[in-house]
């Protein structure tokens, strides 16, 4: 092998040494530059919330069991799925058990326990995500009924009960009538909610019906039987955390410009929700307390009325006037954190559209979204239908008329949108939306876009499995894809005469929404302000472009939301409430009518509250939903709870 001499490696070694002392202060070669060293590379990124998947599963006791996945959402905007490294458990091992893989396995439920609950968690560290599984009881409650814990049955917003067997279309038919009602000190504008097998502190185990009213009380009754409430509790006093002398809002306040969108008084609009696993109901309030106004989130135990929080949350924010806002939509418990959305009192000024998430456990405030911060108005309105969710922890909500941002994409202010919103760790992000074409023109004619609530289809076969329905005030159909809102990312089609960047577009096909539709068995049905009830078949992910039936009963203002009881794919019923004659100007006063369809076509009317003196229900109130739990019809009134069943 051929070396240098050893004077010539020690002198090379010793320029070496100086070069590597230069080149670590100023460079080495070309004058003094070099090339500097690489950044050092990004800190990794934080787990700042995890989902559980799917949301609200319901099995059998004696069924296989359901596998859950748990999804990590990090601060970048990644995701990873966690299912095998997160720490699994159950609240209720006695009703239902978890494994390392987050398989949960449900347990033999006892004689009379119809249906039983537990939360399942999956934790990483301080994150934790959470489902509620609902675990029936297969002898005593074969259809399956777990019970109706939110806004229209579900997270989607569908309106189906699909566990209805004690109401058919026969019996409906021949045999159907008003049971007996409940006398309460309020408005119902909340639908009224329902959990079985409810251990009543000192009054022992009821299936419950569960009331909030505009007078700020909540009442809790016996489901089946009449009777003086289990519970009646007032959110007006200092165990729930109001000041001395509060009071409801009345609707002819000068603050309130003598607003007489909600009357007589305000103060429990929205429909609660309820976690059955932890016997929690979420409750929005607002009350006026010596001049000062207020909005409060409380979480009652269903089995007293009491608070599990002291005192409860008072909803606050930067720019959030508690006079001018209202919580309208029903309230959404997801993975663990409740959302309250709020429009306005009337159109009074100023106010926007907003969102608060709370942790579910402390109601600790996580995140507020304003839909309009750098403008005006765009409210959530959706006439009281609730905030719609996915399994995969996205929220979707529709806005009011109000200013949109045209000048940047993603838009900032969302007035008449479509929003797909998610929460990850204390922030909320836009994570998708749609905007009609004529969106000024909306806004000019006051034309809400999110006048109607966001139905959530069911998987649908095709090429857009994972659909949403919503109209507005227009009466125009929009059908829209909600893994990508709208081709290209367009957004908003500027110029053009129709939105042919969603999947399907029907203008003006149904009366103008202050409702929101129902889905079963592949049929939407809508019932709009000026229309009849239309039933439009969906297939392979599109709708008809007109409806199949119609009913034979024309209704005015503000239409009707209906909900559908089946047994699966048969006996399917379409109940609504006529609530045209609800008292405000240019409506007489009068009684709400329940009306029944057969929902494999509308044109067959099933019955009628209205044909019988002995039927009558009381004074109607507007927006209305009934519920249908276990073989019973729940209304709403001016007055009182009407109870109607076979």
């Amino acid at each position: 092998m051929l070396c240098a001499p050893t004077h010539l490696r020690r002198t090379s070694l010793f320029l070496s040494i100086i070069c590597t002392a230069i080149l670590a202060v100023v460079g080495c070669g070309g004058g003094g530059g070099g090339t500097p060293p690489p950044p050092p590379p990004p800190p990794p990124p934080n787990l700042a919330s995890i989902v559980v998947s799917p949301q609200y599963p319901v099995m059998a006791d004696n069924s296989a069991g359901q596998a859950l996945t748990a999804t990590g959402h990090f601060d970048d905007g990644s995701t990873q799925d966690l299912t095998a490294s997160v720490t699994w458990s159950s609240t209720n091992t006695g009703v239902a058990t978890v494994s390392g893989s987050g398989m949960v396995t449900p347990k033999t439920l006892g004689g009379g326990v119809n249906a039983a609950f537990a939360s399942i968690k999956a934790v990483s560290g301080a994150i934790t995500g959470v489902t509620i599984i609902s675990v029936t009881n297969h002898t005593s409650n074969p259809s399956g009924f777990a019970g109706v814990f939110m806004q229209h049955n579900d997270i989607g917003r569908t309106g189906q009960n699909l566990t209805e067997t004690a109401l058919t279309t026969a019996n409906v038919q021949t045999s159907f009538g008003k049971k007996f009602s409940q006398a309460v000190d309020g408005f119902i504008y909340a639908q009224p909610l329902y959990v079985p097998n409810v251990a009543i502190q000192g009054k022992g185990t009821h299936n419950v019906v569960f009331v909030a009213t505009e007078n700020d009380s909540v009442y809790a009754f016996d489901a089946d039987a009449s009777g003086a409430a289990l519970w009646h509790v007032s959110l007006l006093d200092a165990a729930h955390g109001a000041g001395t002398g509060a009071l409801p809002i009345d609707s002819t306040d000068p603050n309130q410009n003598a607003c007489s969108d909600l009357i007589p008084t305000i103060g429990v609009t929205s429909t609660p929700t309820i976690d059955p696993s932890t016997g929690t109901m979420y409750v929005e309030s607002k009350t006026k307390e010596n001049g000062n106004f207020f909005h409060r989130l409380h979480a009652l135990d269903i089995t007293s009325g009491s608070e599990k929080v002291s005192p409860p949350a008072t909803i606050t924010a930067t720019g959030f006037n508690t006079l001018m806002h209202t919580n309208r939509p029903g309230l959404l418990l997801l993975n663990g954190v409740v959302y309250v959305a709020y429009a306005s009192d009337c159109d009074n000024q100023p106010y926007h559209g907003w969102i608060f998430a709370y942790d579910a456990t402390a109601l600790n405030q996580l995140a507020v979204f304003n839909e309009s911060p750098n403008g005006r108005e765009g409210g959530f309105w959706m006439s009281g239908a609730g905030v719609a969710a996915d399994s995969s922890g996205n929220i979707f909500i529709a806005s009011g008329n109000g200013d949109f941002d045209s000048s940047h994409v993603p838009a900032i202010d969302l007035g008449d949108t479509n929003m797909k919103l998610l929460l990850t760790g204390t922030s909320f992000s836009l994570v998708d939306y749609f905007t009609p074409f004529d969106q000024q023109t909306l806004d000019n004619a006051d034309e809400d876009l999110g006048s109607g609530g966001v139905l959530l289809l069911p998987d649908q076969a095709g090429g857009t499995p994972h659909e949403l329905v919503q109209v507005g005030k227009e009466g125009t159909i929009y059908l829209i894809n909600r893994d990508q809102m709208t081709t290209g990312n367009q957004h908003i089609c500027k110029g053009c005469a129709s939105d042919t960047q969603i999947k399907q577009e029907l203008q003006s096909e149904v009366g103008g929404m202050w409702s929101m539709p129902a889905y079963w068995n592949g049929n939407v049905y809508f019932w709009g302000s000026g229309d009849n009830l239309t039933q439009f078949p969906i297939t392979n992910g599109s709708l008809a472009a007109s409806p199949s039936h119609a009913s034979g009963t024309f209704l005015g203002f503000p239409g009707a939301t209906p909900s559908i009881s089946a047994h699966g794919t048969t006996g399917g019923i379409v109940w609504a409430i006529d609530s045209t004659n609800y008292g405000q100007p240019n409506a007489s006063l009068g009684p709400a009518v329940l009306h029944a369809y057969d929902a494999t076509n509308v044109v067959t009317e099933l019955y009628n509250s209205s044909n019988s003196v002995a039927d009558k229900a009381g004074n109607a109130v507007k927006f209305a939903v009934p519920t249908i739990a276990n073989g019973k019809v729940y209304v709403g009134t001016q007055t009182e709870l009407d109870v109607y069943g076979p």
